[in-house]
């Protein structure tokens, strides 16, 4: 059966930009979606609540005692679960103007995710573009008809609140600052942004070291955060828990709960670099100090660790992340309780507002840990503790993180699900898979419910299969949703259409369908009529 929908509109052309820049461009195409047969059953993610239970930064210490290897524990599980698949949305799917993008081609592009089979999608509410006109002036019309189009075509949604900037990381497509009132204060107190040992600011997000202090006009940071969440909530409570089924909660630099350790614009850092400290605004410089004093130790105090090395160096060429080196030390274990500490703080204000905020409203709430897992196998985990994870080859960093989660009955999203110890380059000393597989377990012992994500644009079969692997668990610690970067015209070529029909199927089925192991290495991004002969029951979306 042909479906043709009509529409002036589409999906952007990008034959003269692989990197998805230029969202002004349109063409016309039609796309092959493959019919597959739901599961009649509705998964859905339970919400784990813990009482009142507090966790220090101190908690793990007694893990300091004898020495870790986070390996990796292979094992062959009975695949039995059903893991639903959500699809995020492109960045700019709300304009600048404060309009959804695009309507038409987003109706198509909707209908053809529920053929094939995926639970819902998500998308970012931007700080920046919500209350870019004011304080307490909140804009909301683009994501209200988003989620009545979202609710026409039985799809869910996941909601990201998103208080950092888009622009300048991988993946970025589009540029949306912070709203521009905050950056005049910004301006008026640069203090207010992470800053490096070099004075480097950085903009992305308001500094965590701000968190009490009234900088945002007369309020303070997780004020203006729990303001835009209720404002959010009070807007769409008609939709919470119905269609809006998850609120993912931003707490720092990409969404995710980290310090912005390892900046990708004008090339500061690049891959595998163990990144630097984000500890040199005043606020953070005076916490510090007051951390020093509090146990006599006013030296400590004065500054970060001076022999950390710079962005793109390794481990071994610095004095305190070599592999005896002063991370190890009375020093080292001070500054890195109180750097990671501060983190966990950080995040557990923002998650108690969201917890009152979004309690009884049906919507579960995330947040998300990023997938550090360069230098992952040496001693000190450097790039992980800039990121503010204090995981060391001694120390579980990430059992504090899923119990402060926890607390909240906050599911853990982690991302980099994707990956495989084999793909990634020797010298970085990488293992996404025992990274994850130490998160996976620190969920378990946390009792978190535990969500995943792929880092980085996969089309290929290697790909959704490692994402296969992992999500399943006969143990009690596999995934409860999956959510998949992201839609794009690429994600619709054919081939590639293909791989994403057959991986939301496994997903859904609970079983081990195998995904042919072919890889697609087209990457022409751009979306042309297709006939595949090889798929059965066909539908066609012409998208004019």
């Amino acid at each position: 059966m042909n479906l043709t929908l009509k529409s002036s509109t589409s999906f952007i052309n990008l034959r003269e930009s692989k990197a998805l820049r230029n969202p002004q461009q349109f063409f016309k195409s039609s796309i092959c979606l493959t019919r597959i047969i739901r599961s009649p059953c509705s998964i859905k993610a339970k919400i784990t609540m813990q009482g009142s239970e507090k966790i220090t930064i101190f908690e793990m210490k007694n893990y300091e005692k004898e020495e870790m290897i986070h390996g990796l524990s292979i094992c062959r599980s009975k695949i039995d679960s059903r893991v639903p698949v959500f699809v995020m949305l492109p960045l700019d799917t709300v304009s600048l103007g404060g309009n959804l993008n695009k309507p038409r081609a987003m109706n198509a592009s909707l209908m053809a995710l529920k053929s094939a089979g995926v639970e819902g999608v998500m998308v970012d509410a931007w700080w920046g573009l919500v209350e870019k006109d004011g304080p307490l002036k909140y804009n909301w019309e683009g994501y209200a008809e988003l989620v009545a189009m979202v609710q026409k075509h039985g799809l869910k949604l996941q909601v990201v609140m998103s208080f950092h900037q888009c622009g300048g990381n991988v993946g970025d497509s589009c540029n949306i600052p912070l709203p521009p009132w905050v950056l005049e204060e910004i301006s008026k107190n640069p203090d207010m942004v992470y800053t490096d040992r070099s004075g480097r600011r950085n903009q992305e997000y308001i500094s965590l070291g701000c968190d009490p202090l009234p900088v945002l006009r007369g309020r303070t940071p997780i004020q203006v955060y729990a303001d835009f969440m209720r404002s959010f909530r009070n807007r769409f409570t008609d939709y919470l828990g119905d269609v809006i089924v998850e609120i993912q909660v931003g707490m720092g630099p990409c969404g995710e709960l980290r310090y912005p350790s390892y900046p990708e614009s004008n090339r500061t850092w690049r891959f595998p670099g163990i990144g630097e400290f984000q500890c040199y605004d005043k606020y953070m410089r005076a916490s510090l100090q007051a951390s020093a004093e509090a146990i006599n130790k006013t030296e400590w105090g004065r500054s970060g660790p001076i022999d950390s090395g710079q962005y793109n160096q390794f481990p071994e060429e610095t004095g305190f992340f070599r592999r005896d080196g002063s991370w190890n030390s009375d020093y080292g274990h001070f500054f890195l309780e109180w750097y990671s500490g501060k983190l966990l703080e950080h995040g557990d204000q923002i998650l108690s507002a969201a917890e009152r905020i979004f309690h009884n409203t049906g919507a579960k709430l995330s947040g998300k840990v990023a997938g550090i897992h360069w230098h992952y196998r040496t001693r000190s985990h450097a790039a992980e503790l800039t990121a503010g994870y204090y995981n060391t080859r001694t120390r579980d960093g990430y059992i504090p993180i899923a119990k402060m989660f926890s607390k909240h009955g906050v599911v853990l999203n982690f991302t980099c699900m994707e990956m495989r110890d084999r793909e990634q380059p020797e010298n970085a000393n990488c293992s996404p898979e025992g990274l994850i597989q130490q998160v996976k377990m620190a969920a378990k012992v946390a009792g978190a419910e535990l969500a995943g994500e792929n880092a980085l644009e996969r089309y290929d079969a290697g790909g959704y299969s490692q994402v296969l692997a992992t999500s399943r668990s006969d143990s009690g610690n596999g995934l409860t949703a999956f959510t998949y970067l992201r839609m794009n015209r690429k994600l619709f070529e054919a081939e590639n259409w293909r791989q994403l029909v057959e991986f939301v199927k496994s997903m859904s089925d609970g079983r081990d369908t195998r995904i042919s192991v072919a890889d697609s290495d087209r990457t022409d991004l751009y979306v042309r009529f297709v006939k595949e002969k090889k798929l059965k029951n066909v539908k066609k979306a012409a998208l004019v």
